[in-house]
């Protein structure tokens, strides 16, 4: 009887083991993964300009999550929060070989302390400055991702507990996130053209009349393309710029204020990188051309950038003007009207040499200086290397944009400062064309007033607008939308508006832009993989207890019936 029972058994075992392995592995193993969460990611700049590399040269990122207080990085997705970020932080991560790093950025800048916002931009040329195969990413925080953020925070801290147990065990059972982003790798965009736009307005009198160049670059810059919105550099040029453009226009319509001078309009782009549209059109207009308003009688080019804030106004010269120059007439004038007019504005020269030994030139009115144009920059900024003019915390205004309150962090546009500054230059630039100075006219007297005034709802429509969307040359081609948009602008105030292209030389290029520079990035909630070694010991486990039992039933009968045998009480 007990062999046919132990056969019984054996048997029912050996055609249960199949199934109750099924049920097993179905109740004890977890799925591997699921979807946690998607959103965008904005890459750091990658380009190339006269042979340098700058930037982040990999788009590719498929690597588990750590946050940046882990002790071990390598291969890892580096998370890190603006509020946390440092360049010994990043310089870690690339030291371990991490397999990316990915920045948070809060929604709305204000929030931040000015110390935190200051410190990051001073920060944006030395992260371009290293270049790195390290994919580095930016990504505005919402509260899935500051909840992903969290966990692995939470696991990434547990590395450092002093028992071992406890790390293998919080390691084997926490949940990671595996970090992986949609697109593919990076490659140079072969053909791409920046765009600039010109338009005049002829003067009264004769063919020989002196030329009054006005220039701004439209272009943004900052640590990631499609976060540069460039609100004051140089959204605030382009927007005085304009302004002036209507003005001019309404006194040069009628004849009685038809001066004698030439006004030529150049919206430049590839303004961030060493100017490369102006540098074209210059050649175009000096090198390959017969007729051009540049050759002839350039009284001076005034280069307008960042003028948007503050209660200085600095004139950034190569060479102090002439007594008796018109570029001197200009510097008076703008000296006179800050005076009489607006005293509460600080007006000052800031003379500068040329420096062609460094990589890239300091302002525009270089590019014209090297062709020996006589040419000065306009600037609220006093240094050419201030951090407001190549950062992504150069919005139109954070409070607007967020709807918090005024004070703001880090750089913006205070419209009641652009409408001065830009007052400022009409009445200058009116008072030498009109020669007003020299006719005994006070500084007191204001030209634009009444129906001529500039307008401060103009001004901030076109800020608007500019800052509405990130305007970096990469995201820029000739059929963009705010190509056009000023190229309409311009046609409805001056006369001969037209493109001028720059492409790169093929053989020799002098800049080279790549593409993957916004991807989806998706996270997925996953067991590390230490928990697959433990389920496979587990498993294992199993299998071999329940081989053992089998094989050895009839010890295993014989020692449970001992054990529940009723014991027989002796007397």
């Amino acid at each position: 009887m007990f062999e046919e029972a132990s056969e019984v058994l054996e048997n029912m075992l050996k055609w249960s083991f199949p199934l109750s392995l099924v049920l097993f592995l179905v109740l004890v193993c977890p799925l591997r993964a699921e979807a946690a969460h998607e959103f965008s990611v904005y890459r750091m700049q990658q380009y190339d300009l006269q042979g340098q590399t700058y930037g982040s040269r990999n788009a590719i990122l498929n690597t588990e999550a750590r946050t940046v207080d882990a002790e071990v990085l390598s291969r890892r997705c580096v998370m890190v929060r603006l509020a946390d970020f440092s360049y010994e932080k990043y310089q870690k991560a690339l030291r371990q070989s991490a397999g990316a790093v990915v920045i948070i950025l809060p929604q709305n800048m204000s929030t931040m302390p000015q110390d935190i916002v200051q410190q990051f931009m001073e920060l944006e040329p030395e992260l371009l400055a290293t270049e790195t195969i390290v994919p580095v990413y930016f990504a505005l925080e919402d509260e899935e991702l500051l909840s992903i953020y969290t966990q692995t925070q939470i696991s990434s801290s547990s590395q450092g507990s002093s028992s071992a147990a406890e790390v293998l065990l919080h390691t084997a059972t926490a949940n990671g996130f595996q970090m992986v982003t949609s697109g593919a790798q990076s490659k140079a965009v072969s053909d791409w053209a920046i765009t600039s736009l010109e338009g005049r307005l002829t003067g009264a009198g004769g063919e020989d009349l002196p030329t009054i160049v006005l220039v701004a670059h439209y272009d943004s810059f900052g640590v990631a393309p499609w976060l540069s919105y460039g609100a004051d550099s140089n959204g605030s040029g382009v927007a005085v710029l304009l302004e002036l453009a209507r003005l001019f226009s309404r006194l040069y319509s009628y004849k009685r204020t038809h001066a004698g001078y030439n006004l030529l309009f150049f919206l430049s782009g590839g303004g961030k990188f060493n100017y490369q549209g102006t540098k074209r059109w210059l050649e175009d207009n000096l090198d390959h051309t017969d007729s051009s308003l540049l050759q002839d009688n350039v009284a001076f080019v005034l280069c307008l950038d960042t003028l948007g804030n503050s209660d200085n106004l600095h004139l950034h010269v190569s060479k102090p003007p002439k007594e008796g120059s018109p570029q001197h007439a200009l510097l008076r004038e703008l000296e006179t009207v800050a005076a009489h007019q607006h005293p509460d504005l600080k007006f000052s020269m800031v003379h500068k040499k040329i420096n062609l030994a460094d990589d890239t030139l300091a302002w525009e009115h270089e590019r014209f200086g090297i062709r020996r144009l006589p040419a000065f920059t306009l600037s609220h900024l006093e240094s050419h290397r201030s951090p407001a003019r190549h950062s992504i915390m150069d919005m139109r205004s954070v409070s607007s944009l967020e709807g918090a309150g005024e004070d703001t962090a880090g750089p913006h546009v205070d419209l009641t400062k652009l409408s001065r500054n830009t007052k400022v230059i009409a009445e200058a630039l009116a008072r030498v064309i009109y020669n007003l100075t020299e006719k005994g006219v006070g500084g007191d007297l204001q030209i634009f007033t009444e129906q001529m005034q500039v307008q401060e709802d103009q001004l901030a429509s076109l800020v608007d607008w500019l800052t509405a969307q990130p305007r970096a040359a990469q995201l820029l081609d000739k059929d963009s939308s705010i190509v056009n948009t000023l190229e309409y602008y311009l046609s409805r105030y001056l006369k001969d508006v037209k493109r001028h292209l720059v492409r790169a030389d093929k053989r020799d290029p002098e800049f080279v832009f790549y593409d993957q520079l916004k991807q989806t990035m998706n996270a997925y909630r996953v067991k590390p993989a230490i928990f697959d070694l433990l389920l496979a010991v587990c498993i294992a486990s199993y299998l071999g207890v329940l081989y053992l039992a089998v094989q050895n039933f009839g010890l295993l009968y014989g020692f449970l019936r001992r054990v529940t045998a009723p014991r027989v009480k002796q007397h």
